[in-house]
């Protein structure tokens, strides 16, 4: 890897990995019931913001960049009642994590470039915009959970 697929792969694994850390300070402290909860009827819980996101990058990055294999199933991201565990929900989730900085270290200037589609990106054009759109959508629903720890709290009778 050269100077600038290094500064572009640290660029990238810095960002996510504030965004990693952050998302882990805010879910630790809850309970699995916290994790599930709705405090709307009509959004999503952590956990399937959980889901979620693992299945994003599982998928974009995982099975399309780094060939996996993983194949995703979206819609059932935000309808699974499993209630899996806060421990599996993390550790899956870091799973993906820990699969996009591979891909990400692996990354040459001519990856970078390399053509990219894929079924919810066929617009994106090349890797180095995958990557992007990954970090943005990772960013948006952070803040989703911020909003939702919030609620929980106020839930919870402490002030948010």
């Amino acid at each position: 890897m050269n100077d600038v697929s290094s500064a572009i792969a640290s660029g990238f694994k810095h960002h996510y990995q504030r965004i990693i850390e952050r998302i882990h300070g805010l879910v630790d402290p809850l309970t699995d019931d916290q994790i599930w909860s709705r405090p709307y009827p009509y959004g999503n819980s952590i956990g399937h913001l959980l889901l979620h996101l693992t299945g994003n990058l599982s998928y974009y990055i995982g099975a399309q960049i780094g060939a996996t294999g993983y194949v995703r199933d979206r819609p059932l991201e935000f309808t699974d009642d499993s209630r899996l565990p806060k421990a599996t929900l993390l550790g899956n989730f870091d799973g993906a994590v820990a699969t996009m900085t591979a891909a990400l270290e692996k990354q040459s200037d001519a990856d970078w470039a390399a053509p990219y589609t894929a079924k919810g990106m066929e617009d994106v054009g090349n890797r180095f915009t995958a990557f992007l759109r990954c970090a943005e959508h990772l960013s948006h629903h952070t803040g989703q959970i911020i909003y939702l720890c919030k609620e929980i709290d106020v839930g919870a009778g402490r002030k948010a």
